[in-house]
């Protein structure tokens, strides 16, 4: 399984000198099965990039799973290349964090005055397909979702391929139950034993006191999670759309140091866009 981050910011793109190292575009995870089947994880600003690569490799043919429907996460969408191309064929997984249709979430994105193109004049074949708790094979992958614990609701999802499991959780408040949403115990549990845990870290503990039900993690409470679900790599992910590389780089330092008084041999790191990572 390969899996490359085509965007990690959240929140609202942010370009500038303080973002070189780690990157201003909104989520975008591109999932691909050894059998190169396809699995694209929401449509941030990300996925411009993205379209751009698949033309050029003459993919047409893919997946698309969205976590939740807040703008960051859909924005992209009328940017997506492929879209416009007739070849292009997508299934698209239906979701139940929303009284909307998967289909009019992103159809939403294009809807006028916002956008000049209307959904119903691209190009490209939809499929919609019901996603149910207990998962789906996608080609080779097992794909599993969580309920996200997150305002109006969301899904993480667990994805396993040979033996190789990687757990993406973005949008996740592991101190505060929203909705819908799972404890603390129940994530550890879904994420146990993960080669990759991908999870939300937007907040510092000092800005978690003020937001505190917002929906989101600390970069502290998403290395504990690590911890104890004893994954073997944690990405901290969705950066804040004003933590600038250094600061990353002082959180980064901080989780090493924390994983080595704990005797872990855990690695962690901060999703770069643009980042690999095979299992």
């Amino acid at each position: 399984m390969k899996i490359k981050f085509w965007g990690a910011r959240g929140s609202i793109p942010v370009s500038g000198k303080n973002y070189i190292k780690y990157g201003g575009s909104t989520t975008c995870v591109e999932v691909r099965s050894k059998k190169d089947d396809l699995v694209i994880v929401d449509a941030g600003s990300g996925i411009r990039l993205l379209g751009k690569e698949l033309l050029k490799r003459s993919h047409f043919n893919f997946n698309m799973l969205f976590t939740h429907s807040h703008w960051d996460h859909v924005l992209g969408f009328p940017f997506f290349a492929p879209i416009y191309n007739n070849k292009t064929h997508i299934k698209i997984m239906g979701c139940s964090f929303s009284s909307d249709s998967v289909r009019e979430i992103i159809a939403k994105t294009m809807q006028p005055p916002g956008f000049p193109v209307k959904f119903e004049e691209i190009s490209a074949r939809f499929e919609f397909a019901s996603l149910c708790t207990v998962g789906c094979d996608i080609g080779g992958i097992q794909v599993l979702p969580i309920e996200l614990s997150h305002p109006n609701n969301g899904l993480g999802y667990k994805f396993t391929e040979a033996g190789k499991t990687f757990t993406f959780l973005t949008d996740n408040e592991l101190d505060f139950v929203h909705p819908g949403g799972k404890e603390f115990g129940d994530y550890a549990a879904f994420s146990r034993g993960s080669d990759l845990l991908v999870h939300d870290a937007d907040y510092t503990p000092e800005e978690y006191i003020r937001r505190k039900t917002w929906g989101h993690s600390t970069w502290e409470q998403a290395l504990d999670l690590a911890l104890k679900s004893e994954v073997r790599a944690l990405g901290l992910f969705h950066h804040n759309q004003d933590r600038c590389d250094p600061e990353l780089d002082r959180i980064l330092a901080e989780c090493a140091r924390r994983i080595r008084k704990a005797g872990s041999r855990l690695k962690c790191f901060a999703v770069r866009e643009g980042q690999e990572v095979k299992l």
